[in-house]
């Protein structure tokens, strides 16, 4: 089965150190399911296997969920990522989001064919949001933040991110990146989010942490910025 023959490549290319930062910085997951491969080797490899048996990959590979390992998340987050046909991608993205269980994972699935027609995802975004689970809900976030804070912008989709209520630390962060980089392409737009307090605490809170310390926000927005903050100062 193909799906051997990757984790045997998988443990051939492992690096024991990388593998204890990650069991640090990635909680949730078996320090037994983390094997170590580091993202540029990932990424690599994710290549050649659609280069040189992609029918193969998807079958034996793809379909085969859940999967064991934390590395065999992040090679088909990648895998996904390099499908240039629409419409299988989403399908590929809908059965794995229920299976991602950790925000590395989540971030890392980001298929650049999204890019061409970002409008054709707007209804997947809205059932993503509605799934109740967090790192759906996060991966749904990242594309409004990645696909729709640029000339598509448009208020209803900061309406929607700023309607999420979760007490998922994950879901939180995003939303909170998703602001705070909304600051920085659409200040005039999103400003009355925070001086009408219409997001979450913790959301608003992390959103201004971000943008102080983001260099795309200028002195006096900043300083701004710093009067909105809520609880001690």
């Amino acid at each position: 089965m193909i799906r051997d023959e990757i984790v045997k490549r998988l443990y051939e290319m492992r690096d024991e150190k990388y593998a204890a930062m990650q069991e640090r910085i990635i909680p949730g997951i078996p320090p037994e399911c983390i094997i170590g491969v580091r993202t540029p080797e990932l990424r690599a490899f994710a290549k050649e296997l659609v280069r040189t048996r992609g029918g193969e990959v998807r079958e034996g590979f793809l379909r085969v969920l859940p999967h064991v390992f934390f590395d065999e998340n992040q090679l088909h987050a990648f895998i996904i990522s390099l499908d240039r046909d629409h419409d299988r991608c989403v399908a590929d993205v809908k059965a794995f989001l229920p299976f991602v269980d950790n925000w590395a994972t989540c971030d890392q699935l980001s298929p650049a064919v999204f890019g061409k027609a970002p409008e054709r995802l707007l209804p997947h975004v809205r059932e993503w949001l509605d799934s109740g689970r967090t790192y759906t809900i996060r991966f749904a976030i990242g594309v409004l933040m990645q696909h729709f804070l640029g000339e598509r912008f448009r208020t209803e989709y900061a309406d929607t991110v700023a309607a999420v209520r979760s007490d998922e630390y994950y879901v939180n962060m995003m939303a909170a990146w998703y602001f705070a980089t909304a600051l920085a392409k659409q200040y005039d737009a999103v400003i009355p989010y925070f001086e009408e307090k219409r997001l979450d605490v913790r959301v608003h809170g992390k959103a201004i942490q971000k943008a102080i310390e983001s260099r795309r926000i200028s002195p006096e927005q900043k300083e701004y910025l710093r009067t909105l903050r809520t609880g001690p100062q």
